[in-house]
């Protein structure tokens, strides 16, 4: 009989699914990018992006859920030209000088299947919080090639208006909607 229940106990063992642990990973400065695009002048579609960008994601793919802190350095941002770098960073836009950082904390990660779809959360620009969702277009978890070490990357998108951050200046000339795309990569410690 103390066999019997030995070898159940010991079967139920390896029928039990395995619990993995939460992984978080710190964002690669090198290969984040936080980009913005916007219709100027009724022109064409612009597109800058900031050069530094900081902070962690978590994610537990078993029990579907996640987390996302990012920092952006609001005075890393590049146009391609530099006045014009200034000029986002003046008052009438970023306000670098008063805002040097712009946040997204999440509240939340929606999963279908095993892959995170969504993160819902709160961007800070110029010291206003508003809800914002990022759409993850595409998501992947391996184990980096060069650093033998687990690493996640994703894509994602979200539209925001300029003008519920207290940026709106010259609109509708240069266009309140701002799209942007997240680029990134993070790697485990």
């Amino acid at each position: 009989m103390d066999k019997l229940l030995a070898a159940t106990l010991l079967a139920s063992a390896f029928a039990a699914p395995a619990w993995a642990a939460p992984q978080t990973y710190n964002i690669d400065p090198t290969h984040t990018f936080a980009r913005f695009a916007y219709k100027h002048m009724g022109l064409s579609t612009q597109l800058s992006r900031f050069d530094k960008t900081s902070g962690s994601v978590t994610v537990d793919p078993v029990a579907k859920t996640g987390s996302v802190d990012v920092t952006v350095d609001i005075t890393s941002v590049d146009t391609g030209f530099a006045p014009f770098n200034g000029h986002i960073q003046g008052a009438n836009f970023l306000d670098a000088a008063t805002y040097p950082t712009a946040t997204f904390k999440s509240t939340r990660v929606v999963f279908e299947g095993d892959k995170p779809t969504k993160v819902e959360g709160n961007l800070t620009i110029k010291g206003v919080t508003k809800p914002v969702t990022l759409t993850i277009t595409s998501f992947s978890s391996v184990e980096h090639p060069m650093l033998k070490k687990p690493a996640i990357g994703a894509d994602a998108t979200a539209v925001i208006k300029r003008s519920d951050f207290n940026a709106g200046a010259y609109a509708p000339a240069v266009a309140d909607e701002v799209t942007l795309n997240i680029a990134l990569e993070a790697i485990a410690p």
